[in-house]
C-alpha cells in the first residue's frame, strides 16, 4: 500500500455524506478521521427516498444488502389533485423500471440509513471517529492541513472534507458567500405507526397530493411498521436550524381547503416536526487546495427530487474514485472531483427548484400540468428519468480502480 494512504484524511461531519465519504475512502485504502460537533453520532429526521441512482453507488460500497433490509419498496410513485382528490399520474416501479434503471426505487428511515452507514464505519480499521468536537479554523500548512476546534484540540491530516451540511463552517471557510437562501417554503415531518393511519391510506406506494403552494406526502417506512408524513407550504416564517417544532394552526389554515384524505391525514398528528427549506445557487469551486465540501456544504437542494442525500453519496463515491487517481495529490483530486460533479449537482439544485413549483401550481398552470402528466405513457414517465436515475460517467468507474465489491452487492431488493 502506498504510504499516502496512511495519511489521514479530515472529514467534518458525520452524516450520512460524511460517513460515506469515509466508508469510500476506506474501500481505497485510505485512512481517515471523522469529527463531528454534535455529542453522537446519530440523525435526526424522518424518512428519505433512495432512487436506483444512489442504489448504484450502493453497489460499490457493498451496501445493499443492510441497507435493503431495512428498507420499503414502493410499488408505484403517485401524484393525486390535492384539492379534488383525483388521481393525476402514476409510475410503477416494476420490472420495465428496474430493466431501464438496473436498481428499485426505495423509502428508509433516514435514522436506519444512518445507522448501517456508522456500523460499517465503526468496524473498519481505517476510520476513525471522534464527536463533540466542533471545527472553528482550519490551516493549510506544510502539505497537510490543521483543523481546530473550540475545545482547543487540534487534528493535523493529509486533506479535509467538508460535509458539515448546509450552515457548513467549512464553507464559510472555503467559499465565503454568507448564509444560505430560505426558499419561502416549511416542512412538516411526523412519523406515525401504521396501526394510526386509516386501513384506506395504508398501501405500499409513495403518495403525493399536490396544491396551490402545499403538498402533502405520505409513505410508508421500516418495513410497513411506520408512516412518514410530510407537509410543505409556502411561508414567511423563518427560523434558523433544522428541527424546531410546528405550529399545528397555521399548518392546518394552509390545508384547509384540501381534500379530505389530506385533511383527515394532518389531523392524526398532534405534534410535528418544523424544517424552513434553504438551498443556494449552484456554483462550480468548492475546493481549495487541499480542502473541499461535499454533499450539503457544496451543493445544498430543496427536498422536491428526493436527492440530498443521493447526492452526498454520489459525492463521496466520486472523491474516493478521484483521491485514489491522483496518488496523493489532493489538491488535483479535488479539482477532479469537482470538475466530474459540479454540472451534475448543479442541474439537480436547479431541477429541485423547478419541481417545486411545480408540485405547487395553481389556477392554468395547475390544469397544464394535470394534462401533461395525466397523458404521459409509462415509458414516458420514465424515459423522463434517466437524467437523473441513469448511469453517470463519472461514476461508472472508467479509468478508476473500482471500489471492492462486498457479499450480497448483486442483490437487487
Amino acid at each position: 500500500m502506498p504510504s499516502w494512504k496512511s495519511e489521514q484524511v479530515l472529514i467534518v461531519g458525520g452524516g450520512i455524506g460524511g460517513l460515506t465519504a469515509a466508508l469510500a475512502l476506506a474501500r481505497q485504502g485510505i485512512a481517515s478521521q471523522l469529527i463531528e460537533q454534535a455529542a453522537a453520532f446519530k440523525e435526526i429526521g424522518a424518512g428519505i427516498q433512495l432512487g436506483p441512482n444512489v442504489f448504484r453507488m450502493f453497489e460499490r460500497l457493498g451496501l445493499i444488502a443492510p441497507i435493503s433490509a431495512l428498507a420499503v419498496f414502493p410499488e408505484n410513485l403517485i401524484m393525486f389533485d390535492s384539492i379534488t382528490g383525483e388521481e393525476v399520474t402514476r409510475i410503477a416501479l416494476d420490472d420495465a423500471f428496474r430493466k431501464k434503471f438496473h436498481y428499485p426505487y426505495a423509502l428508509i428511515h433516514r435514522a436506519d440509513l444512518h445507522t448501517v452507514l456508522l456500523e460499517q464505519c465503526r468496524n473498519s480499521n481505517l476510520i476513525k471517529l471522534d464527536a463533540a468536537e466542533k471545527i472553528v479554523d482550519i490551516d493549510e500548512n506544510n502539505g497537510g492541513i490543521t483543523a481546530k476546534t473550540a475545545s482547543g484540540k487540534a487534528y493535523r491530516g493529509a486533506a479535509l472534507i467538508g460535509a458539515d451540511g448546509l450552515w457548513s463552517t467549512i464553507r464559510e471557510i472555503v467559499v465565503g458567500d454568507g448564509k444560505p437562501k430560505p426558499a419561502g417554503h416549511i416542512t412538516y415531518r411526523a412519523v406515525l405507526p401504521t396501526s394510526e393511519i386509516p386501513e384506506q391510506y395504508r398501501r405500499r406506494d409513495m403518495v403525493i397530493w399536490a396544491g396551490e403552494k402545499v403538498h402533502f406526502v405520505l409513505y410508508p417506512l421500516r418495513t410497513g411498521d411506520l408512516y412518514n408524513l410530510v407537509a410543505v407550504f409556502h411561508s414567511n416564517r423563518y427560523e434558523e436550524g433544522w428541527d424546531s417544532y410546528g405550529d399545528p394552526a397555521e399548518l392546518h389554515e394552509r390545508f384547509a381547503q384540501t381534500c379530505a384524505p389530506v385533511r383527515e391525514l394532518l389531523a392524526k398528528i398532534e405534534s410535528w416536526r418544523m424544517w424552513v427549506l434553504c438551498d443556494r445557487p449552484p456554483i462550480k469551486d468548492w475546493s481549495r487546495g487541499r480542502i473541499t465540501l461535499l454533499g450539503d456544504a457544496a451543493h445544498p437542494m430543496l427536498q422536491y427530487l428526493a436527492q440530498g442525500a443521493c447526492m452526498a453519496v454520489e459525492d463521496a463515491v466520486c472523491l474516493a474514485d478521484q483521491a485514489a487517481a491522483a496518488d496523493g495529490d489532493y489538491a488535483a483530486a479535488f479539482r477532479a472531483y469537482q470538475a466530474a460533479r459540479y454540472l451534475r449537482a448543479g442541474r439537480v439544485q436547479i431541477m429541485a427548484r423547478v419541481y417545486g413549483e411545480f408540485y405547487h401550481a395553481g389556477g392554468v398552470a395547475k390544469e397544464l400540468r394535470n394534462l401533461m402528466l395525466g397523458s404521459r405513457t409509462a415509458e414516458d414517465a420514465i424515459a423522463g428519468m434517466e437524467w437523473l436515475y441513469g448511469e453517470q460517467r463519472e461514476l461508472a468507474g472508467a479509468g478508476q480502480k473500482p471500489l471492492e465489491h462486498a457479499a450480497g452487492t448483486n442483490h437487487r431488493e
